[in-house]
Protein backbone atom coordinates (compact mmCIF):
# COMPACT_ATOMS: atom_id res chain seq x y z
CA UNK A 1 0.00 0.00 0.00
CA UNK A 2 1.24 3.43 -0.88
CA UNK A 3 3.05 5.12 2.00
CA UNK A 4 2.81 9.10 2.11
CA UNK A 5 3.96 11.22 5.13
CA UNK A 6 2.25 14.56 6.02
CA UNK A 7 5.68 15.80 5.82
CA UNK A 8 5.73 15.26 2.00
CA UNK A 9 2.31 17.09 1.73
CA UNK A 10 3.42 19.72 3.94
CA UNK A 11 6.93 21.11 2.64
CA UNK A 12 8.24 24.19 3.51
CA UNK A 13 9.31 25.62 -0.23
CA UNK A 14 9.50 28.72 -2.37
CA UNK A 15 6.57 29.71 -4.36
CA UNK A 16 4.81 30.12 -6.62
CA UNK A 17 4.19 26.78 -7.51
CA UNK A 18 4.93 23.13 -6.19
CA UNK A 19 4.25 21.51 -9.40
CA UNK A 20 5.75 23.93 -11.76
CA UNK A 21 8.37 25.40 -9.20
CA UNK A 22 9.10 22.90 -6.36
CA UNK A 23 8.95 19.93 -8.50
CA UNK A 24 11.29 21.11 -10.89
CA UNK A 25 13.67 21.75 -8.57
CA UNK A 26 13.86 18.85 -6.62
CA UNK A 27 13.88 17.07 -10.27
CA UNK A 28 16.70 19.68 -11.19
CA UNK A 29 18.90 18.77 -7.67
CA UNK A 30 18.39 15.09 -8.39
CA UNK A 31 19.53 15.18 -12.07
CA UNK A 32 22.59 17.59 -10.29
CA UNK A 33 22.95 14.59 -8.40
CA UNK A 34 23.14 11.68 -10.82
CA UNK A 35 25.41 13.26 -14.01
CA UNK A 36 28.85 13.05 -12.29
CA UNK A 37 31.90 15.38 -13.77
CA UNK A 38 31.83 13.96 -17.15
CA UNK A 39 29.73 16.17 -18.88
CA UNK A 40 30.45 19.58 -20.23
CA UNK A 41 26.57 20.56 -21.07
CA UNK A 42 23.36 20.55 -19.56
CA UNK A 43 20.28 21.24 -21.74
CA UNK A 44 16.63 20.75 -20.21
CA UNK A 45 13.53 20.44 -22.37
CA UNK A 46 10.09 21.20 -20.76
CA UNK A 47 6.71 19.95 -22.01
CA UNK A 48 2.89 20.36 -21.77
CA UNK A 49 1.82 22.40 -18.54
CA UNK A 50 4.99 23.48 -17.98
CA UNK A 51 6.14 24.96 -21.08
CA UNK A 52 3.06 26.43 -21.23
CA UNK A 53 2.43 28.10 -18.08
CA UNK A 54 6.33 27.75 -17.22
CA UNK A 55 8.43 31.46 -17.59
CA UNK A 56 4.86 32.50 -15.08
CA UNK A 57 5.20 29.81 -12.75
CA UNK A 58 8.84 30.52 -12.41
CA UNK A 59 9.77 26.86 -13.32
CA UNK A 60 13.00 27.76 -15.20
CA UNK A 61 13.94 30.05 -12.42
CA UNK A 62 13.80 26.45 -10.26
CA UNK A 63 15.51 24.83 -12.99
CA UNK A 64 18.52 27.06 -12.45
CA UNK A 65 18.59 27.34 -8.71
CA UNK A 66 18.39 23.71 -8.40
CA UNK A 67 20.88 22.91 -10.86
CA UNK A 68 23.32 25.06 -9.17
CA UNK A 69 22.63 23.25 -5.98
CA UNK A 70 20.58 25.10 -3.79
CA UNK A 71 17.68 23.92 -1.48
CA UNK A 72 14.65 25.62 -1.49
CA UNK A 73 13.68 25.10 2.04
CA UNK A 74 17.17 27.06 2.94
CA UNK A 75 17.52 29.34 0.12
CA UNK A 76 18.32 33.18 1.22
CA UNK A 77 15.03 34.45 -1.03
CA UNK A 78 16.27 37.87 -1.00
CA UNK A 79 19.58 36.85 -3.10
CA UNK A 80 17.75 34.58 -5.50
CA UNK A 81 17.93 37.51 -8.34
CA UNK A 82 21.69 38.00 -7.06
CA UNK A 83 22.04 34.00 -7.90
CA UNK A 84 20.60 34.23 -11.31
CA UNK A 85 21.88 37.03 -12.41
CA UNK A 86 25.28 35.34 -11.80
CA UNK A 87 24.01 32.23 -13.66
CA UNK A 88 22.96 34.32 -16.67
CA UNK A 89 26.17 36.20 -16.86
CA UNK A 90 28.70 32.95 -16.78
CA UNK A 91 26.20 31.44 -18.25
CA UNK A 92 27.60 28.00 -16.74
CA UNK A 93 26.74 26.59 -13.17
CA UNK A 94 29.17 24.71 -11.00
CA UNK A 95 28.42 20.64 -9.91
CA UNK A 96 31.19 19.36 -8.33
CA UNK A 97 33.66 22.02 -8.87
CA UNK A 98 33.42 21.86 -12.21
CA UNK A 99 31.94 24.58 -14.83
CA UNK A 100 29.45 23.03 -16.79
CA UNK A 101 28.20 25.34 -19.68
CA UNK A 102 24.22 26.38 -19.22
CA UNK A 103 22.81 29.27 -21.03
CA UNK A 104 19.15 29.54 -19.26
CA UNK A 105 18.17 31.47 -22.71
CA UNK A 106 18.77 28.57 -24.97
CA UNK A 107 19.26 25.40 -23.00
CA UNK A 108 15.76 25.50 -21.28
CA UNK A 109 13.75 24.54 -24.34
CA UNK A 110 10.38 25.27 -23.74
CA UNK A 111 8.95 22.65 -26.27
CA UNK A 112 5.40 23.20 -28.26
CA UNK A 113 4.00 19.51 -27.45
CA UNK A 114 2.58 17.79 -24.27
CA UNK A 115 4.50 14.92 -23.26
CA UNK A 116 2.90 11.11 -23.58
CA UNK A 117 3.76 10.29 -20.26
CA UNK A 118 2.44 13.12 -18.10
CA UNK A 119 1.19 16.84 -18.43
CA UNK A 120 4.09 18.16 -16.96
CA UNK A 121 7.40 16.39 -17.71
CA UNK A 122 10.92 17.52 -18.09
CA UNK A 123 13.55 15.89 -19.82
CA UNK A 124 17.22 16.77 -18.21
CA UNK A 125 20.39 15.66 -21.03
CA UNK A 126 23.89 15.73 -19.70
CA UNK A 127 25.90 16.36 -22.89
CA UNK A 128 29.48 15.84 -23.68
CA UNK A 129 31.29 17.72 -26.44
CA UNK A 130 27.33 17.75 -28.13
CA UNK A 131 26.60 14.13 -27.72
CA UNK A 132 24.40 13.41 -24.71
CA UNK A 133 25.49 11.34 -22.31
CA UNK A 134 22.96 11.11 -19.90
CA UNK A 135 19.23 11.80 -20.26
CA UNK A 136 16.74 11.45 -17.16
CA UNK A 137 12.86 11.80 -17.28
CA UNK A 138 10.84 13.74 -14.61
CA UNK A 139 6.83 13.74 -13.91
CA UNK A 140 6.54 16.88 -11.76
CA UNK A 141 2.99 15.30 -10.51
CA UNK A 142 1.83 17.97 -7.84
CA UNK A 143 2.67 19.59 -4.39
CA UNK A 144 6.16 19.14 -5.38
CA UNK A 145 6.26 15.40 -5.96
CA UNK A 146 8.45 14.29 -8.39
CA UNK A 147 8.28 10.56 -10.35
CA UNK A 148 10.62 8.76 -12.71
CA UNK A 149 9.05 6.06 -15.37
CA UNK A 150 8.39 3.27 -13.12
CA UNK A 151 10.16 4.75 -10.33
CA UNK A 152 8.61 6.98 -7.73
CA UNK A 153 11.24 9.48 -6.52
CA UNK A 154 9.34 10.75 -3.45
CA UNK A 155 7.33 7.95 -2.39
CA UNK A 156 8.84 6.41 0.92
CA UNK A 157 8.84 2.82 1.58
CA UNK A 158 7.95 1.62 5.16
CA UNK A 159 5.31 -0.47 6.77
CA UNK A 160 2.95 1.04 8.77
CA UNK A 161 1.16 -0.03 11.67
CA UNK A 162 -1.95 1.53 10.05
CA UNK A 163 -2.03 1.45 6.69
CA UNK A 164 -4.40 3.93 5.02
CA UNK A 165 -5.73 3.82 1.70
CA UNK A 166 -8.96 5.53 1.81
CA UNK A 167 -11.69 6.64 4.62
CA UNK A 168 -12.84 3.73 4.82
CA UNK A 169 -9.71 2.44 6.86
CA UNK A 170 -9.47 5.45 8.54
CA UNK A 171 -12.71 4.81 10.41
CA UNK A 172 -12.07 1.13 10.64
CA UNK A 173 -8.69 1.85 12.84
CA UNK A 174 -10.40 4.67 14.82
CA UNK A 175 -13.60 2.58 15.78
CA UNK A 176 -11.46 0.05 16.68
CA UNK A 177 -9.30 1.86 19.34
CA UNK A 178 -11.36 4.64 20.04
CA UNK A 179 -8.89 7.17 18.78
CA UNK A 180 -8.81 10.23 16.80
CA UNK A 181 -7.52 10.56 13.31
CA UNK A 182 -4.53 12.37 14.71
CA UNK A 183 -3.78 9.44 17.10
CA UNK A 184 -3.57 6.98 13.84
CA UNK A 185 -1.45 9.64 12.00
CA UNK A 186 0.91 10.41 14.53
CA UNK A 187 1.64 6.26 14.83
CA UNK A 188 2.53 6.19 11.45
CA UNK A 189 4.71 8.91 11.23
CA UNK A 190 6.72 7.21 14.39
CA UNK A 191 8.11 4.75 11.85
CA UNK A 192 10.35 7.32 10.95
CA UNK A 193 10.02 10.40 13.49
CA UNK A 194 10.16 10.19 17.00
CA UNK A 195 6.69 11.78 18.70
CA UNK A 196 9.28 15.22 19.82
CA UNK A 197 10.72 14.80 15.89
CA UNK A 198 6.98 15.37 14.54
CA UNK A 199 6.41 17.71 17.26
CA UNK A 200 9.65 19.97 15.89
CA UNK A 201 9.08 19.72 12.38
CA UNK A 202 5.29 20.11 12.84
CA UNK A 203 6.21 23.73 14.86
CA UNK A 204 8.69 24.59 11.83
CA UNK A 205 5.99 24.20 9.34
CA UNK A 206 3.12 26.34 11.65
CA UNK A 207 6.22 28.97 12.54
CA UNK A 208 6.56 29.31 8.44
CA UNK A 209 3.10 29.45 7.86
CA UNK A 210 2.39 32.31 10.52
CA UNK A 211 6.00 34.11 9.11
CA UNK A 212 4.56 34.02 5.92
CA UNK A 213 1.32 35.83 6.91
CA UNK A 214 2.95 37.99 9.01
CA UNK A 215 4.97 39.19 6.03
CA UNK A 216 2.14 39.11 3.41
CA UNK A 217 0.02 41.65 5.67
CA UNK A 218 2.96 44.03 6.70
CA UNK A 219 4.22 44.04 2.48
CA UNK A 220 2.64 46.21 -0.19
CA UNK A 221 3.54 46.82 -3.17
CA UNK A 222 2.98 45.15 -7.38
CA UNK A 223 3.47 41.50 -7.46
CA UNK A 224 6.18 40.06 -10.31
CA UNK A 225 5.54 39.01 -13.24
CA UNK A 226 3.64 41.24 -15.52
CA UNK A 227 -0.06 41.40 -14.61
CA UNK A 228 0.71 44.60 -12.18
CA UNK A 229 -1.63 43.15 -9.84
CA UNK A 230 -1.56 45.06 -6.44
CA UNK A 231 -1.29 43.64 -2.44
CA UNK A 232 -3.94 43.92 -0.90
CA UNK A 233 -3.29 42.34 2.43
CA UNK A 234 -1.71 45.01 3.96
CA UNK A 235 -3.88 47.60 3.14
CA UNK A 236 -6.86 45.25 4.36
CA UNK A 237 -4.98 44.53 7.56
CA UNK A 238 -4.48 48.09 8.10
CA UNK A 239 -8.65 48.51 7.40
CA UNK A 240 -9.06 45.59 9.95
CA UNK A 241 -6.81 46.65 12.72
CA UNK A 242 -8.56 50.10 13.25
CA UNK A 243 -4.74 52.01 13.33
CA UNK A 244 -3.57 49.98 15.98
CA UNK A 245 0.04 50.23 16.22
CA UNK A 246 2.52 46.68 16.66
CA UNK A 247 6.13 46.30 16.55
CA UNK A 248 6.53 42.24 16.53
CA UNK A 249 4.35 39.17 15.24
CA UNK A 250 3.25 38.58 18.93
CA UNK A 251 2.30 42.11 19.02
CA UNK A 252 0.27 41.95 15.63
CA UNK A 253 -1.99 38.97 17.30
CA UNK A 254 -2.89 40.39 20.15
CA UNK A 255 -4.40 43.42 18.28
CA UNK A 256 -6.22 40.85 16.70
CA UNK A 257 -7.25 38.49 19.33
CA UNK A 258 -8.00 41.73 21.84
CA UNK A 259 -10.22 43.47 18.00
CA UNK A 260 -13.64 43.04 17.14
CA UNK A 261 -15.10 39.50 16.72
CA UNK A 262 -18.27 40.13 14.59
CA UNK A 263 -19.17 38.08 11.87
CA UNK A 264 -17.73 40.90 9.39
CA UNK A 265 -14.72 41.25 10.74
CA UNK A 266 -13.77 37.47 10.97
CA UNK A 267 -14.33 36.31 7.75
CA UNK A 268 -12.41 39.58 6.19
CA UNK A 269 -10.03 38.65 8.63
CA UNK A 270 -9.55 34.95 7.24
CA UNK A 271 -9.67 36.65 3.83
CA UNK A 272 -7.21 38.79 4.42
CA UNK A 273 -4.59 35.65 5.88
CA UNK A 274 -5.60 33.58 2.79
CA UNK A 275 -4.46 36.48 0.23
CA UNK A 276 -1.52 37.33 2.39
CA UNK A 277 -0.03 33.59 1.73
CA UNK A 278 -0.83 33.67 -1.73
CA UNK A 279 0.73 37.17 -2.43
CA UNK A 280 4.19 36.32 -0.89
CA UNK A 281 3.59 32.94 -2.92
CA UNK A 282 3.36 35.01 -6.05
CA UNK A 283 6.89 36.92 -5.34
CA UNK A 284 8.46 33.87 -4.87
CA UNK A 285 8.47 34.02 -0.95
CA UNK A 286 8.77 31.03 1.10
CA UNK A 287 5.38 29.36 1.98
CA UNK A 288 4.70 25.60 3.22
CA UNK A 289 2.76 23.37 0.25
CA UNK A 290 -0.75 22.69 1.65
CA UNK A 291 -1.03 20.65 -0.19
CA UNK A 292 0.40 22.59 -3.03
CA UNK A 293 1.94 25.77 -3.28
CA UNK A 294 -1.37 27.66 -5.46
CA UNK A 295 -3.27 26.26 -2.93
CA UNK A 296 -1.23 27.21 0.17
CA UNK A 297 -3.48 29.93 1.52
CA UNK A 298 -6.19 28.10 2.90
CA UNK A 299 -5.02 26.03 6.11
CA UNK A 300 -3.00 29.03 7.50
CA UNK A 301 -6.04 30.91 7.01
CA UNK A 302 -8.56 28.53 8.72
CA UNK A 303 -5.36 27.70 11.03
CA UNK A 304 -5.80 31.60 12.17
CA UNK A 305 -9.60 31.10 12.65
CA UNK A 306 -9.01 28.74 15.04
CA UNK A 307 -6.08 30.41 17.15
CA UNK A 308 -7.20 33.68 16.83
CA UNK A 309 -11.16 33.30 16.75
CA UNK A 310 -11.97 30.07 18.54
CA UNK A 311 -11.58 28.19 22.15
CA UNK A 312 -7.86 27.76 21.62
CA UNK A 313 -6.71 24.96 23.64
CA UNK A 314 -2.94 24.95 22.79
CA UNK A 315 -0.17 23.99 20.55
CA UNK A 316 -1.13 20.39 20.79
CA UNK A 317 -4.41 20.77 19.03
CA UNK A 318 -2.53 22.46 16.23
CA UNK A 319 -0.49 19.57 15.70
CA UNK A 320 -3.67 17.32 15.70
CA UNK A 321 -5.22 19.45 13.10
CA UNK A 322 -2.00 19.49 10.84
CA UNK A 323 -2.12 15.81 11.19
CA UNK A 324 -5.74 15.50 10.18
CA UNK A 325 -5.23 17.58 7.30
CA UNK A 326 -2.09 16.23 6.09
CA UNK A 327 -4.05 12.60 5.98
CA UNK A 328 -6.96 13.43 4.06
CA UNK A 329 -4.68 15.28 1.80
CA UNK A 330 -2.51 11.98 1.31
CA UNK A 331 -6.15 10.38 0.91
CA UNK A 332 -6.50 12.36 -2.12
CA UNK A 333 -2.81 12.14 -3.86
CA UNK A 334 -3.55 8.48 -3.48
CA UNK A 335 -6.95 8.47 -5.31
CA UNK A 336 -7.16 10.80 -7.45
CA UNK A 337 -4.47 13.91 -7.76
CA UNK A 338 -3.14 16.85 -6.42
CA UNK A 339 -2.30 18.46 -9.82
CA UNK A 340 -3.93 21.05 -11.41
CA UNK A 341 -2.16 20.25 -14.42
CA UNK A 342 -4.24 16.62 -14.12
CA UNK A 343 -7.05 17.74 -12.36
CA UNK A 344 -8.31 21.47 -12.78
CA UNK A 345 -8.39 23.39 -9.42
CA UNK A 346 -10.57 21.07 -7.95
CA UNK A 347 -7.07 19.13 -6.87
CA UNK A 348 -5.51 22.43 -5.17
CA UNK A 349 -7.54 24.48 -4.03
CA UNK A 350 -10.56 22.23 -3.38
CA UNK A 351 -7.74 19.59 -1.92
CA UNK A 352 -6.56 22.35 0.07
CA UNK A 353 -10.30 23.29 1.55
CA UNK A 354 -11.33 19.77 2.48
CA UNK A 355 -7.79 19.41 4.25
CA UNK A 356 -8.86 22.36 6.35
CA UNK A 357 -12.22 21.52 7.07
CA UNK A 358 -11.15 18.02 8.52
CA UNK A 359 -8.68 19.60 10.76
CA UNK A 360 -10.94 22.24 12.10
CA UNK A 361 -13.13 19.75 12.82
CA UNK A 362 -11.32 17.63 14.39
CA UNK A 363 -10.16 20.66 17.06
CA UNK A 364 -13.29 21.51 17.53
CA UNK A 365 -14.37 18.39 18.93
CA UNK A 366 -15.64 16.25 15.87
CA UNK A 367 -15.98 12.55 15.72
CA UNK A 368 -13.70 11.14 13.04
CA UNK A 369 -17.18 10.37 10.88
CA UNK A 370 -17.96 14.37 11.39
CA UNK A 371 -14.04 15.07 9.70
CA UNK A 372 -14.30 12.83 7.00
CA UNK A 373 -17.81 14.81 6.34
CA UNK A 374 -16.35 18.11 6.83
CA UNK A 375 -14.02 17.07 3.99
CA UNK A 376 -16.15 15.49 2.04
CA UNK A 377 -18.78 18.92 2.00
CA UNK A 378 -15.44 21.29 1.29
CA UNK A 379 -14.75 18.84 -2.04
CA UNK A 380 -18.14 18.68 -3.17
CA UNK A 381 -18.73 22.51 -3.55
CA UNK A 382 -15.18 22.49 -5.21
CA UNK A 383 -16.16 19.40 -7.92
CA UNK A 384 -15.31 20.71 -11.63
CA UNK A 385 -13.28 23.72 -10.54
CA UNK A 386 -10.76 24.54 -13.61
CA UNK A 387 -7.73 26.22 -13.46
CA UNK A 388 -7.21 29.01 -16.34
CA UNK A 389 -4.36 31.53 -14.66
CA UNK A 390 -4.17 34.95 -16.41
CA UNK A 391 -0.81 35.18 -17.59
CA UNK A 392 0.03 31.94 -17.07
CA UNK A 393 0.90 33.47 -13.17
CA UNK A 394 -0.28 32.30 -9.77
CA UNK A 395 -2.28 35.31 -9.53
CA UNK A 396 -5.53 35.66 -11.37
CA UNK A 397 -7.74 33.63 -9.94
CA UNK A 398 -5.47 32.09 -7.84
CA UNK A 399 -5.36 34.24 -4.77
CA UNK A 400 -8.32 35.04 -4.28
CA UNK A 401 -9.21 31.37 -4.91
CA UNK A 402 -7.87 30.82 -1.10
CA UNK A 403 -9.86 33.03 0.44
CA UNK A 404 -12.55 31.47 -0.86
CA UNK A 405 -11.38 27.90 -0.23
CA UNK A 406 -10.88 28.88 3.55
CA UNK A 407 -14.50 30.02 4.33
CA UNK A 408 -16.08 26.89 2.54
CA UNK A 409 -13.99 24.67 4.76
CA UNK A 410 -15.08 26.81 7.47
CA UNK A 411 -18.44 26.22 6.51
CA UNK A 412 -17.96 22.68 5.71
CA UNK A 413 -16.26 22.02 9.26
CA UNK A 414 -19.55 23.92 11.57
CA UNK A 415 -22.05 21.76 8.81
CA UNK A 416 -20.26 18.67 10.15
CA UNK A 417 -20.03 19.34 13.27
CA UNK A 418 -24.11 20.24 13.80
CA UNK A 419 -25.06 17.25 10.91
CA UNK A 420 -24.77 13.18 11.37
CA UNK A 421 -22.46 11.71 9.41
CA UNK A 422 -25.13 8.49 9.07
CA UNK A 423 -27.37 10.88 7.41
CA UNK A 424 -24.70 12.23 4.78
CA UNK A 425 -25.87 10.71 1.61
CA UNK A 426 -21.85 11.39 -0.01
CA UNK A 427 -18.74 9.65 1.68
CA UNK A 428 -15.54 10.89 1.21
CA UNK A 429 -14.20 7.81 -0.99
CA UNK A 430 -17.04 8.37 -3.05
CA UNK A 431 -16.34 12.35 -3.48
CA UNK A 432 -12.67 11.24 -4.06
CA UNK A 433 -13.67 9.02 -6.79
CA UNK A 434 -16.00 11.75 -8.39
CA UNK A 435 -12.89 13.84 -8.36
CA UNK A 436 -10.98 12.05 -10.27
CA UNK A 437 -13.64 11.46 -12.76
CA UNK A 438 -14.47 14.66 -13.33
CA UNK A 439 -10.80 15.38 -13.76
CA UNK A 440 -10.06 12.75 -15.99
CA UNK A 441 -12.96 13.93 -18.36
CA UNK A 442 -11.94 17.77 -17.83
CA UNK A 443 -10.82 19.67 -20.84
CA UNK A 444 -7.15 19.78 -21.41
CA UNK A 445 -7.53 23.58 -22.06
CA UNK A 446 -8.46 24.00 -17.99
CA UNK A 447 -5.83 21.97 -16.53
CA UNK A 448 -3.36 25.02 -16.19
CA UNK A 449 -2.29 25.52 -19.49
CA UNK A 450 -3.61 29.45 -19.67
CA UNK A 451 -5.57 27.91 -22.98
CA UNK A 452 -9.37 28.63 -21.69
CA UNK A 453 -11.52 30.11 -19.28
CA UNK A 454 -10.51 33.88 -17.99
CA UNK A 455 -7.30 32.95 -19.30
CA UNK A 456 -8.66 33.10 -22.62
CA UNK A 457 -11.11 35.52 -22.55
CA UNK A 458 -9.07 37.96 -20.55
CA UNK A 459 -5.74 37.71 -22.88
CA UNK A 460 -2.70 40.00 -21.52
CA UNK A 461 0.21 40.92 -23.59
CA UNK A 462 3.01 40.36 -20.83
CA UNK A 463 6.75 42.21 -20.99
CA UNK A 464 9.31 40.64 -22.21
CA UNK A 465 11.67 39.03 -19.19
Amino acid sequence: MQSISIFEIFKIGIGPSSSHTLGPWNAARDFRSVIGTECDQIVVHLYGSLSKTGRGHATDVAIQLGLEGFENQLIDVDKIDTYLQMIATTKSISIDKQVVSFDPESDIIFQDATHELHPNTLIFQALKEGTVIKESIYLSIGGGFIEKPGQQVSQRKVKLPFPIENGKDILTYTDKYKSSISDIVIQNEKIQRTHEEIVRDLDEILDTMLACIYRGCTTDGILPGGLNVKRRARHLCLQLNGGKSYDTLNEWLETIRNGPRDHSIINRWISCFALAVNEENAAMGRVVTSPTNGAAGVIPAVIMYYFLFCDYKGRDTLINFMCTAGEIGSLFKKGATISAAVGGCQAEIGVSSAMAAAGLTEVLGGTPRQVLMAAEIAMEHHLGMTCDPIGGLVQIPCIERNAMGAVKAITAAHLALTGEPHDAKVDIDTVIKTMWDTAQEMNSKYKETSEGGLAFNLPVIMPEC
